[in-house]
């Protein structure tokens, strides 16, 4: 079983590629000053970022998790992932409400890939 890892720290990776499919870590926004929709498009432009070096792009996601501090946000949310996501691409997706432990932050998204 051959299983990279990319970017290891002592808690998680943010990358792991295993038969052709790569997980992505829970990414979130590290500028909490934004809303949703900001801190939104951060974090698409991590998975953007992260899915290059895997190998990957966003027309290849597989599922996608997403998960919301506040419901109410859902729409402001689904607005940046819409300019986001490719036309004939949207992936299969949950989105929830959670709690976050740190309350400025709004969102996190987990996404698992097909590599090219």
């Amino acid at each position: 079983m051959n299983i990279t890892r990319l970017h290891i720290g002592d808690t998680l990776s943010e990358i792991a590629i295993h038969n052709g499919t790569v997980y992505l870590a829970g990414q979130i926004a590290e500028d909490t000053t934004h809303n949703i929709q900001g801190q939104a498009r951060e974090v698409l432009a991590h998975i953007d970022r992260l899915l290059a070096e895997a190998g990957s792009d966003k027309t290849r996601i597989l599922s996608c998790q997403i998960f919301i501090a506040d419901i109410n946000d859902f729409d402001g949310m689904n607005a940046a992932w819409n300019e986001w996501v490719p036309e004939g691409h949207t992936p299969p997706r949950a989105t929830v409400a959670v709690r976050f432990p740190d309350p400025k932050r709004l969102i996190e998204i987990i996404v698992v890939a097909a590599s090219s």
